[in-house]
């Protein structure tokens, strides 16, 4: 069964996913920093650890949100990045921190991760940070993530994962289904989104599952890397050189 923000909407998951943005993208860097106790960020770096291994002048973050991934790519790596997502009121909060840090080698464009607007072989990697399970077809968006690498491309996902360790699970799990959808929900004004988040992390196939979409895809060379004993999980593989 799908996992949809709003259950009583007859709309699909994309369209309901591009909602749940547009509403909570005040409110969301605010939310995200707070509710991850910035443990985020250190994630987000180890992404760009990972990238630093191999030249990759050319960069694409999917479902780039408010752009903290982009940004911090760019600044970091010194190379070209573009961001896309599918909420535009996201990206407006995106083009503001773009704007104040006055950067000019990162582009944010609109648009469909499951149809991504950019020519097969534009881009040496291409990340996404806790968006692939927000895809309505999860392999449709990986399809087109590896289209629009070269050959040899690198792809890393960032993912939140549901950790297994006494009593790291147990917290979380309190976490997640509790205190996270009642603050979330106060501050946002949009208690579904909140909901949805931890009902999303429980369906997403993770692990050796998601390692599995991976393959069925065509990507190559694949491995992860758990991250603050589970909670969240990278997921490596590089686009096979024809």
């Amino acid at each position: 069964m799908t996992v949809i923000p709003y259950k009583h909407a007859t709309d699909g998951k994309k369209s309901q996913v591009a909602r749940m943005f547009n509403n909570i993208a005040p409110r969301y860097d605010l939310l995200n920093h707070l509710l991850s106790m910035g443990i985020d960020k250190i994630w987000r770096r180890k992404v760009i650890q990972i990238l630093r291994q191999s030249p990759c002048p050319r960069v694409l973050d999917v479902a780039t949100g408010t752009g903290d991934m982009a940004i911090a790519i760019h600044r970091r790596l010194k190379v070209s990045v573009t961001g896309l997502d599918l909420s535009e009121q996201m990206l407006n909060v995106a083009r503001q921190k773009v704007a104040r840090r006055q950067l000019t080698d990162v582009t944010l464009v609109q648009g469909d991760s499951e149809g991504l607007p950019f020519d097969s072989s534009s881009f040496d990697a291409v990340t996404v940070a806790f968006g692939v399970r927000n895809f309505e077809n999860l392999e449709q968006g990986l399809r087109e993530m590896k289209r629009v690498l070269v050959p040899g491309g690198r792809m890393l996902v960032l993912e939140f994962s549901k950790p297994s360790v006494f009593p790291v699970k147990q917290l979380f799990r309190f976490y997640s289904s509790t205190i996270l959808p009642f603050l979330g929900g106060l501050i946002s004004k949009d208690r579904a989104a909140y909901d949805y988040l931890p009902q999303s992390v429980e369906q997403f196939p993770e692990g050796e599952d998601f390692m599995a979409v991976l393959s069925v895809v065509g990507m190559e060379q694949i491995r992860q890397y758990r991250l603050s004993f589970g909670i969240a999980t990278i997921y490596f593989s590089v686009n096979p050189v024809q």
